[in-house]
């Protein structure tokens, strides 16, 4: 039995990749706030419903016991919840708001990985898998992102530090830089671009996402994608103005 925690599994990225980890016959453990989207999701499967914040610590830390006294261990982790707040200049944009990313994009991740680690690195045999949703924002922003792009840089920190920590405990940690994959995350940019007159941006489907992670999850544990980015393929990330 393959035993995995997805966060932010009630829709989008981390619903694709829930679903694929549960139809190749993993135990999936399925972490976000809304219970009602994640009890229908693990409706005749292999799943835990884990309700819970990723930014609070207790909820995080008993979610992640909760699963592991189900399963017995934990193989994989898909550290994927995250937010984007409205976009504006630096100036605009309420403090609120930057709180809220960095509790949500990196407090969140970081918690969640930290509570992998702790299991991973404890269990018998030792060792498993940590990936984090990156996006490409991690790299390079967009106009008016600042919230989302600083702390998407942070969880580039995070991965790489994970990867040279979990070395001695047979953890591998990677990160997946995702752009312009077909979400309600996307949808909302898409809607922004059309009511400004703009083309809507390339995107890509969902899915071609979640075979990038499965292909990342399946690997034995001697080997690792450090980062990989995986994008619409006509979007502007690479070319000059």
């Amino acid at each position: 039995m393959k035993t995995a925690i997805v966060t932010g599994a009630s829709s989008g990225i981390g619903r694709a990749v829930a679903l694929s980890l549960l139809d190749a016959g993993w135990t999936v453990g399925l972490l976000a706030r809304r219970e009602e989207a994640l009890q229908a999701l693990a409706k005749g499967r292999d799943a835990v419903v884990l309700p819970a914040d990723v930014t609070d610590t207790a909820q995080v830390e008993a979610a992640f016991s909760d699963f592991a006294s189900h399963t017995g261990r934990l193989d994989f982790l898909f550290n994927n919840a995250g937010i984007f707040t409205p976009p504006a200049p630096i100036d605009e944009i309420p403090v609120e708001d930057w709180m809220q990313a960095v509790g949500v994009n990196l407090t969140g991740m970081f918690l969640c990985a930290r509570a992998a680690f702790g299991i991973m690195r404890r269990q018998a045999p030792m060792g498993g898998r940590i990936v984090n949703n990156g996006s490409v924002s991690a790299d390079r922003p967009r106009e008016g992102s600042v919230t989302y792009t600083a702390t998407k840089h942070g969880v580039t920190g995070l991965t790489k530090t994970l990867a040279l920590d979990g070395r001695a405990f047979d953890i591998a940690a990677g990160q997946i830089d995702i752009g312009n994959a077909e979400t309600e995350m996307v949808a909302m940019l898409k809607e922004r671009a059309e009511a400004a007159g703009q083309p809507a941006p390339p995107t890509m489907d969902v899915q071609h996402v979640a075979d990038a992670v499965m292909a990342m999850a399946e690997l034995p544990l001697s080997a690792n994608v450090l980062f990989q980015t995986l994008m619409a393929t006509k979007m502007p990330l690479i070319g000059r103005g």
